[in-house]
């Protein structure tokens, strides 16, 4: 599995704007082949950020899936709506292939 975790810092009179790119974006990466997630979150730190997970079957989905049309449509409107470049963390983690139980903490 390949794990990417980016964060994006966004300009504060543009959220409102982001949050429907982002939003139309998810949608369409949910329904690729080889996209096993990918979720957004807002950063509770710094409410301007917000921070993307995506995991896919292996390295060749993650190809394919940068070379989508709503990739490319994706990083040209981002482009416009970052504050700062997103920092991101990629993984490859061939003997995982998506989301386990977190031991620590069960519910009561």
């Amino acid at each position: 599995m390949i794990l990417i975790v980016v964060k994006f810092p966004i300009q504060p009179d543009r959220i409102d704007e982001w949050m429907r790119v982002a939003g139309n974006y998810a949608g369409a990466v949910q329904v690729e082949e080889g996209s096993l997630f990918f979720e957004w979150s807002r950063s509770l730190q710094e409410p301007g950020t917000f921070v993307c997970v995506e995991g896919f079957r292996d390295a060749a989905a993650g190809a394919s899936h940068v070379g989508t049309a709503h990739f490319q449509e994706f990083v040209d409107r981002a482009s416009e709506l970052v504050e700062k470049q997103p920092q991101i963390i990629y993984t490859d983690s061939p003997d995982i292939n998506g989301w386990g139980p977190m031991g620590e903490i069960q519910p009561r």
